[in-house]
């Protein structure tokens, strides 16, 4: 396992998060008690949960996990989230005082612990000023109740104002955002990624094997079946299957980490995932994992390293679409498209 900070701040985290929205659902607690064991033989760290995972459910395995490895609980840095509903009032869900007041007290019950190392808002709320959240996260920060706080789905300009808004104030300032980034969704790196690294965000990604795609484990027209996330579980994707089966770039990104992988001697999902975490700004790739022998797997994806000429050759074939305006010809300035952006500082 490797490690850096965790963002822009003094915290070290494994280079791989658990994520842990299978626990309550895909995984019984049983099973997600080992997954945690595994995780944490292997050396990692960082362990990522939410509010609405199962409603409530993960992070109470979590929690009585924790109570359980005392040794190794003090080890572990643990990240969850509010804003969405958990209840069905009217002020039981998003990013007011109110509801986050009830929601990070709620988290913390569960989780059984007296502090969140990181508390992050699940989305974006278009209704609660951001001044509100902002506060409220401030003064959770100061009263101890979580050491960071950072976002999750934010869009670029939802990140930048929120840096700039806690700098005015003199406010805690967020450490990371969690999107959606892997070699088939790049689309973050036209806004989001470069507002990351300017407001000092690491980025954590979530769903870095597309949702099992860059696996390899499907086959062009061909339903899902068997052993995997859309085979067991078609109601999770099935809608995104046929635009996603039908796009050329699909399989010519699938066709070049299967060949990458081949290279190496490992598996397709390790590719996918050493790529993510190669990529600017990168703090931790979050694994999700229905089974030790998924995560085991994913696990040998830390010490991966791609050569300079496989990185590119993946990055060209999943390159995001960037010719019509402003992002191509007659918006940015074509000298500097191929100018690398800082990356955070690594440990």
């Amino acid at each position: 396992m490797r490690y850096t900070t965790l963002g822009s701040s003094g915290t070290v985290v494994s280079t791989q998060c658990l994520g842990t929205m299978t626990f309550g659902a895909e995984a019984d607690e049983a099973t997600s008690g080992a997954i945690l064991e595994a995780y944490v033989e292997a050396g990692g760290t960082f362990v990522d949960t939410a509010d609405v995972y199962s409603k409530g459910v993960s992070e109470e395995i979590i929690g009585r996990w924790l109570a359980s490895h005392p040794d190794d609980a003090k080890d572990l840095v643990i990240a969850t989230k509010g804003r969405f509903a958990m209840g069905d009032g009217a002020n039981d869900l998003g990013l007011s005082r109110r509801h986050l007041r009830r929601a990070l007290d709620d988290s913390l019950r569960r989780l059984g612990v007296e502090h969140i190392d990181l508390y992050q808002m699940h989305a974006w709320d278009a209704v609660t000023p951001l001044e509100e959240t902002l506060r409220f996260l401030d003064e959770a920060v100061s009263a101890g109740k979580i050491s960071y706080y950072g976002f999750s789905n934010y869009l670029g300009w939802q990140v930048t104002k929120a840096v700039h808004v806690a700098r005015e104030h003199g406010w805690t300032a967020p450490v990371t955002l969690q999107p959606q980034y892997n070699l088939l969704v790049r689309d973050i790196e036209h806004e989001v990624v470069p507002a990351c690294l300017d407001g000092g965000l690491g980025l954590l990604p979530w769903s870095p094997l597309a949702g099992g795609w860059l696996t390899g484990k499907y086959q062009r027209d061909a339903t899902p079946a068997g052993a995997s996330r859309l085979g067991e579980d078609p109601e999770r994707g099935m809608e995104a299957w046929g635009p996603r089966n039908q796009q050329d770039r699909t399989w010519a990104v699938i066709d070049a980490v299967g060949e990458v992988a081949s290279e190496a001697g490992v598996t397709s999902a390790q590719v996918a995932l050493a790529w993510v975490g190669a990529q600017p700004a990168v703090t931790s790739v979050i694994l999700g994992a229905r089974s030790v022998e998924q995560l085991t797997d994913n696990l040998a994806a830390a010490d991966l390293d791609l050569s300079a000429e496989q990185l590119d050759r993946l990055g060209e074939v999943s390159a995001p679409h960037a010719d019509d305006y402003p992002y191509g010809a007659g918006g940015v300035d074509q000298r500097h498209r191929d100018v690398q952006p800082r990356s955070l500082t690594k440990v």
